[in-house]
């Protein structure tokens, strides 16, 4: 049983989240750009949250559904239809064997998340079924999804679930129910992100310390899942000064000698040797991974203990999400 990648759109690759514990050894993470996303598509269709879904970008592929499957689209509006009709984000969708998904124009935010009930049947590699399009490991052969790439899933048949509708609409079968994500992904012009100092703050000017919290920064064209390059205010040290390479995480903010920050992403390397002016709290990565390249941010200090707190309390929206899913589809 099988999906077949008809058109393969921009950039589509398979996500779960992330391959973590060997970045001692140089291994990157990769992972799904807006965990929060693929989280809440999962949930939808009764997988681990954890289970790899489609992370598609500003421009979706075309897929021929080869067999019945339950599915869930989050993130993003990238305008996915069935069979040319419009359906419905943020809730379970049968689609019946032969039906043609596929995405349309971007309306908001920057990528979507298609989670199938009982996920992709690929292999793990270093216990992730994640991508890392760079290196050429995991996911579908290593690589973005292709012209007639054939995805093989996991459950062999699937039957419609009785708390969805009986009635097929807009070629799909689905819920009367939806989930409430705006306490968890933001789809807003010119959004504000959160930030801890980072390891070298105190290096910096404080008339860059103030451009960073009081004028914009633009994602610029060259950015990718490795990392967003902003263009904004130079930030600049007091004074030249040579680091040694230490860890890097997901949302470490760089400033190369240009003094155009980077932030780190997904496909990040593991060690850096740029000046570290803040770390964007956990909570707002998913948030960042919607901004497309064009748009601009704003960045905002908070304490470490504010965003631990911030972190607990999406965690806590998260696990309330699970209950009230569970809950819906067992009436």
């Amino acid at each position: 049983m099988s999906m077949r990648v008809s058109k393969a759109g921009l950039l589509t690759s398979i996500q779960d989240l992330g391959r973590r514990g060997f970045q001692q050894h140089g291994v990157i993470v990769s992972g799904a750009m807006d965990s929060y996303s693929l989280r809440i598509a999962n949930l939808l269709v009764g997988n681990d949250e954890k289970e790899a879904g489609l992370e598609v970008t500003l421009m979706g592929p075309t897929l021929e559904i080869e067999s019945d499957c339950l599915v869930a689209i989050t993130g993003g509006d990238l305008a996915p239809s069935v069979n040319g009709k419009l359906v419905p984000m943020w809730k379970p969708l049968f689609i019946p064997k032969g039906s043609t998904l596929s995405f349309g124009p971007c309306k908001t935010g920057c990528r979507s998340y298609l989670s199938v009930a009982g996920g992709f049947a690929i292999d793990e590699v270093l216990n992730s079924k994640s991508t890392y399009l760079r290196g050429e490991i995991g996911g579908y052969k290593g690589r973005a999804l292709q012209t007639d790439d054939v995805l093989p899933l996991s459950v062999p048949a699937v039957s419609k679930p009785a708390f969805l509708s009986n009635e097929l609409i807009n070629g799909v079968y689905t819920s009367s129910w939806s989930v409430n994500y705006k306490e968890l992904v933001h789809f807003t012009k010119k959004p504000g992100v959160r930030v801890i100092n980072g390891s070298q703050y105190d290096l910096f000017t404080a008339e860059s310390k103030s451009h960073f919290t009081k004028e914009p920064f633009k994602v610029s064209n060259q950015s990718d899942r490795m990392g967003y390059r902003m263009d904004g205010p130079s930030l600049q040290l007091q004074e030249k000064k040579e680091l040694l390479s230490e860890a890097v995480s997901k949302g470490s903010v760089q400033v190369p000698p240009d003094g155009n920050p980077i932030i780190l992403l997904a496909d990040r390397q593991t060690t850096g040797g740029y000046p570290k002016i803040a770390q964007v709290i956990t909570a707002d990565l998913p948030l960042l991974a919607q901004v497309k390249p064009g748009e601009s941010i704003y960045f905002s200090h908070i304490s470490l203990h504010e965003a631990e707190k911030i972190y607990l309390e999406k965690e806590q929206m998260l696990q309330e999400l699970k209950i009230a899913v569970n809950l819906a589809s067992t009436k």
